[in-house]
């Protein structure tokens, strides 16, 4: 399957192996987004704490605006699932067997009027 734009994600169980032209086109098209939500929720699924908590911190360091307190205090045993909220600061790790790898962005709007918006799954390294 091609991946041209973020919806075609939506059906997939794990991140896709993607080129840098791919990569390039998403972000751009992801970015659109996550500047017009008035925040975000990020879930990511890895294969460990550490793995989640580094993809997590590496979409911080992309986005100054995106920030996470008491990751240090965060530990699950084998594969996680993660998750953070942009407006709150707060970041949860659970244990969680049978997911996929990868990580989903929820674009979240203070107007019920507007729908959220959930993509992905990006891969792991997505914004490194």
């Amino acid at each position: 399957m091609e991946i041209k734009k973020l919806i075609d994600l939506n059906s997939l169980r794990t991140a896709p192996q993607l080129s840098s032209s791919q990569e390039k086109r998403l972000l751009e098209e992801l970015e659109a987004n996550i500047f017009n939500a008035d925040w975000i929720t990020i879930g990511i699924m890895a294969p460990s704490n550490n793995i989640a908590i580094e993809s997590l911190q590496s979409i911080s360091k992309k986005y100054s605006s995106i920030k996470f307190g008491n990751l240090g205090s965060l530990h699950a045993d084998g594969s996680v699932f993660l998750k953070g909220n942009q407006k709150t600061g707060n970041v949860f790790v659970r244990s969680e067997n049978g997911l996929g790898e990868g990580i989903l962005i929820t674009c979240q709007y203070e107007e019920g009027a507007k729908e959220s918006n959930t993509f992905g799954p990006l891969p792991l390294d997505f914004f490194t």
